[in-house]
């Protein structure tokens, strides 16, 4: 990876402070801050991956705080890798590769006159194909700021004056084009928290209709209670009242791929409109006694594999019952999810110790923990706590604010949503693509 990352521009970021920094880019040096040390190495994150983004490559950062000088490649998707501060194979262009020379040459005998060079043969000299000509294309120029009061003056001067977009917009552009991006077949993710009322079904239609919105449908939303769950009572209603069970009774002629139609679901499936996803509601008969076990999980789960390219999967309460394991089982990626309180925050650190014992230490290495904020003004301390706890745990940790939207607990809207709501769901189901 080091021989991609290119020496300009230079950009060294410094943490100074727990609640500030900054990011210098070739001498020109921002002041960066946040509501903690995390707030700010977030500041810094986007202020050079928006510097990648402009760039269309791979740039070098150099960073430097409690913990001594690191340097890493930051791409403008977004991804950081860790580069060694010895490694001078970064200043080598993509194009160029660095030559291998030996410990130690050895003597050339004293009588040995140097060899005279080869002249390649027209065989061996390489043909250029369509690929590098279509490598060697320019990037693509940056598109005019539409957002902030960049986007304002240039709608105001009719595109006279066209600020640069803001880093707040790069930043989103970005997060936009990560949702986007091709996924490697269909992919599953499993939002989990043992406790009632820790944001689970929020997060799932939240994340489902981030996906839906960018990536145009192929989205689904999946309530995998054993029981009855609230999902399908969030959703937007649909003209039947069909759920995962009916489904389950008529999967069959779902399994005949020579007939079966995507379009057949919607008898089963509930659709969000512009949001563009689906919901698979659980059970939601109240004397009835069927249940959803691992086995019906598992014949679910491969057939809408099959007409679905994003699986988003709300769970139940019992991290023991064999749904839930066979749900986990399936995850792609999984989200840990618990509002800003000692309870649900609990409730998931007990999760993760139980889904380290099962042997899934490589799951939860790689999962997304999400923080939702219960209050407008949430605790500080509590905040600082579980982050801490979770980030040693969990690839990412990330904040979702409160929004009063949501505290009825009816349908959803998404429409109602702030955009500070919608911006931070925006980061979420970015950050969770990054693991698809």
């Amino acid at each position: 990876m080091a021989d991609t990352v290119a020496t300009y521009p230079r950009i060294v970021a410094v943490v100074e402070t727990p609640t500030g920094g900054t990011v210098s880019i070739d001498g020109r040096t921002t002041p960066v801050a946040g509501p903690d040390e995390q707030g700010v190495r977030k500041e810094i994150h986007a202020l050079v991956t928006a510097t990648a983004m402009e760039l269309h490559r791979p740039v070098r950062l150099t960073t430097r705080d409690a913990l001594g000088e690191q340097q890493f490649a930051v791409h403008p998707d977004g991804r950081m890798e860790p580069l060694s501060l010895l490694d001078e194979t970064a200043a080598v262009p993509p194009t160029v590769p660095a030559a291998e020379e030996p410990a130690e040459a050895p003597p050339a005998p004293a009588a040995a006159a140097p060899a005279a060079p080869q002249p390649m043969t027209r065989a061996e000299a390489r043909r250029p194909t369509l690929d590098d000509l279509l490598q060697s294309r320019p990037p693509a120029p940056l598109g005019p700021a539409t957002m902030g009061w960049q986007g304002v003056v240039r709608r105001v001067t009719a595109g006279l004056v066209s600020p640069r977009p803001s880093e707040f917009e790069l930043s989103h552009r970005s997060a936009i084009e990560r949702v986007q991006r091709s996924l490697r077949g269909p992919r599953t993710v499993v939002v989990i928290n043992p406790k009632g009322g820790a944001h689970k079904t929020t997060a799932t239609l939240l994340i489902a209709a981030t996906f839906g919105t960018h990536r145009g449908g192929s989205t689904l939303a999946w309530d995998n209670n054993e029981t009855r769950g609230t999902l399908g009572w969030r959703a937007q209603p649909a003209r039947h009242q069909n759920t995962a069970v009916d489904l389950l009774r008529d999967l069959d002629r779902f399994n005949d791929v020579r007939n079966a139609k995507v379009g057949d679901l919607d008898n089963y499936t509930r659709s969000q409109g512009s949001t563009q996803f689906d919901v698979l509601a659980s059970d939601e008969d109240a004397a009835a006694s069927s249940t959803i076990d691992a086995r019906a999980f598992n014949e679910l789960h491969a057939t809408l594999s099959r007409f679905y390219r994003v699986i988003v999967v709300d769970t139940g309460n019992n991290m023991r019952a064999s749904n839930w394991e066979a749900a986990v089982a399936a995850a792609d990626q999984l989200v840990i999810v618990s509002t800003l309180r000692e309870d649900t925050a609990a409730s998931a650190a007990w999760l993760v110790d139980g889904l380290y014992e099962k042997g899934h230490e490589a799951k939860i290495r790689e999962a997304v923990t999400v923080l939702a904020s219960p209050t407008k003004v949430p605790d500080a301390q509590l905040h600082t706590r579980l982050h801490s706890h979770f980030n040693s745990l969990t690839r990412v940790v990330l904040d979702v604010p409160h929004d009063p939207a949501l505290v009825d607990g009816g349908t959803l809207n998404f429409d109602a949503l702030t955009a500070e709501t919608r911006e931070a769901w925006l980061q979420v189901t970015a950050t969770v693509a990054d693991g698809l």
